[in-house]
């Protein structure tokens, strides 16, 4: 397993992370019901795999079946918890509410402590903003450091607006969660240069993607166009993210030992890194 320094935290992380809203989420991308006993036991049994394979990041969030993510993850990863990295999520909230918001994931979790603590968004309004930075937000994830509850915080974001840059150049979060994938491409732009991942790589943000495949949007789209191709590109979608400079960890969602093994078995695969920079120059 290849691994990296993780921006600021320093932390030695592996390339791909475990992400576990497909653990908790009923019917996420496709038919599924997280609530079944053998589905329970397959995850359960990817998180094992992923952990004989080298992975040490995992992530997860309340919002992932209402803490069953939390709770099949905390489960078993019980035993490893010291040799890995467990991040988790809240959505904006008042302070007091963000604080019964951690120590629920931390019980679920079965942990005394996360190791990345983030807020769980997908587009920020400006109200978002004077939330989080003015009105306390920020100030009691910065006391939860304090308190040793969590050892790094961060933000996620499905897109690049003003906000994520507001957060970014706040110069008090220790990582970003982004989407970024080879048609959602707004947070990194080699040829001008340009994008949110430049400018959190500039403020020494460790730097986690998400959303490698596309949400099966360009799977979707080859049907759409080309209904007779039936090439499996998950190995070049992964490795299209992972042959950005700036990218520290894709989270992959795994749902069972075969996909964990044959993306960690990508991931191993540095010879399918392409240069991005180079492929994307237009003279």
């Amino acid at each position: 397993m290849e691994y990296v320094e993780f921006g600021k935290t320093k932390a030695m992380v592996s390339r791909i992370g475990f992400g576990g809203a497909p653990a908790g989420l009923r019917n996420y991308l496709g038919a599924y019901n997280p609530d079944l006993p053998e589905n329970n036991n397959n995850i359960i049994g990817a998180i094992d795999a992923a952990l004989a394979a080298g992975i040490n990041y995992f992530d997860t969030a309340p919002g992932y079946g209402s803490g069953k993510s939390e709770e099949l993850i905390g489960y078993a990863l019980k035993g490893s918890r010291n040799s890995v990295f467990l991040a988790s999520k809240a959505k904006i909230c008042d302070p007091d509410e963000l604080r019964r918001s951690l120590e629920q994931s931390l019980n679920r979790l079965q942990t005394d402590h996360l190791d990345f603590f983030q807020l769980h968004g997908t587009s920020y309004t400006d109200q978002d903003v004077q939330k989080v930075l003015h009105d306390g937000v920020l100030e009691q994830m910065l006391q939860f450091k304090a308190e040793g509850l969590v050892r790094f915080i961060g933000f996620t974001s499905e897109d690049s607006n003003r906000a994520v840059y507001d957060f970014i150049q706040c110069g008090q979060f220790d990582i970003m969660q982004i989407c970024y994938n080879v048609l959602m491409q707004h947070p990194y732009d080699p040829n001008r240069p340009f994008g949110s991942i430049l400018e959190a790589e500039k403020a020494g943000l460790g730097i986690a993607v998400m959303r490698a495949f596309t949400s099966g949007v360009f799977q979707r789209w080859l049907a759409m166009v080309h209904p007779e191709n039936h090439f499996d590109y998950t190995q070049a979608l992964i490795q299209f993210v992972l042959s950005n400079p700036h990218v520290d960890v894709a989270l992959i969602g795994m749902r069972n030992v075969e996909e964990v093994q044959k993306n960690a078995a990508t991931c191993d695969n540095l010879s399918g890194r392409v240069d991005i920079r180079r492929m994307f120059t237009y003279y």
